[in-house]
């Protein structure tokens, strides 16, 4: 599928420029006027005609799979091609996914080509459909989705942090209170902070990977004809990404921390489990030597023939398991 975009004038003056955003039809072509391109899961056929338009190559799905930075960030027939890994699927029941989404600058045109559909995408074209609130160049496409893709890794870490600082509260709450947790309990717990690490680690991977596009546009020599006010804001986005990485890896520690306590807790339950049961075969031990003594079959026992020995056996075992049992208490150890 190719989504053309092209910009509008509206408003009284005319001077608001707004993005009319529209499906291009089989057979139709390009207009000139076109800014940004949009391939959606294209067949070969629509790569093919957006070659033939911009006179370059574009990459393929495997192509675009590749992790060697060459291979991800390179400038070839004119054009500026940049890969990066775009987070997907990130409501708070779906299992996050890494989307690679390739930009292309060529004659102050942007091309994007994905196969699948990150949120920012839809979220930067319901914005620049806005009066006012769209770029008059490619560069400026690029820049804008770029902010947009930042915004949204900002406010997923941030759930994130909300969720895991709710579970910090949960779990060391039940430790302070000494309330016995049931295995059931601990596997959701340990399986809620695998699931929001991994969602912490692709929003990282995918800031990492923008923060690499735009250094590699800020050292290539044709972003100098780049207009001033975009250098700039992608100096600031740079530094946002960065920020924004930093809290990434402080919320990665906190919930390396979270599972730590969490298997620390485990054990101290699993220890309060076996104390319990080496506590019972010590106060049991005398009772039962006892009674074995006095189950034994030799003719010549004096206690056997004593009309007490009975209740005496019993009030003995019964002392021998309250004595260590009281000490265990005194000791705090049970």
């Amino acid at each position: 599928m190719i989504i053309v975009n092209r910009v509008e004038r509206a408003g009284a003056s005319g001077e608001e420029p707004r993005l009319e955003r529209h499906k291009l039809a089989p057979g139709i072509a390009v207009a000139p006027d076109v800014i940004w391109i949009d391939l959606v899961q294209p067949t070969r056929e629509e790569d093919l005609q957006i070659e033939a338009y911009l006179g370059i190559t574009v990459p393929t799905r495997e192509e675009m799979k590749d992790i060697e930075p060459s291979n991800l960030l390179y400038v070839e027939d004119g054009a500026h091609f940049m890969t990066a890994r775009i987070v997907t699927h990130m409501d708070a029941d779906e299992d996050a996914k890494l989307a690679a989404v390739t930009f292309v600058l060529k004659d102050h045109k942007l091309l994007t080509v994905r196969y699948d559909e990150p949120r920012p995408f839809v979220m930067y074209a319901a914005r620049a459909s806005r009066p006012g609130n769209c770029g008059l160049s490619g560069e400026a496409i690029l820049a804008g989705l770029i902010e947009t893709i930042s915004d949204r890794a900002a406010e997923i870490l941030r759930q994130v942090g909300e969720r895991v600082d709710a579970l910090s509260v949960q779990v060391f709450a039940g430790a302070r209170a000494r309330r016995s947790r049931t295995g059931d309990t601990y596997r959701a717990t340990l399986g809620t902070l695998g699931f929001e690490g991994d969602r912490v680690s692709k929003v990282r991977e995918s800031l990492v990977s923008i923060e690499r596009m735009l250094l590699f546009l800020a050292a290539n020599s044709s972003v100098a004809r780049t207009p001033g006010d975009l250098r700039a804001q992608a100096r600031t986005t740079i530094r946002d990404l960065q920020s924004l990485e930093d809290h990434a890896s402080f919320l990665n520690n906190k919930i390396q921390f979270l599972l730590d306590a969490t298997l620390g807790l485990v054990a101290l339950e699993q220890n309060d489990i076996i104390k319990l049961f080496s506590v019972i075969s010590v106060v049991m031990m005398p009772p039962t030597l006892i009674a074995s003594i006095y189950g034994m079959n030799f003719k010549v026992m004096p206690e056997l023939e004593w009309s007490s020995g009975y209740p005496i056996a019993l009030a003995l075992m019964i002392t021998a398991a309250a004595v260590p049992y009281l000490f265990f208490r005194i000791k705090r150890w049970l």
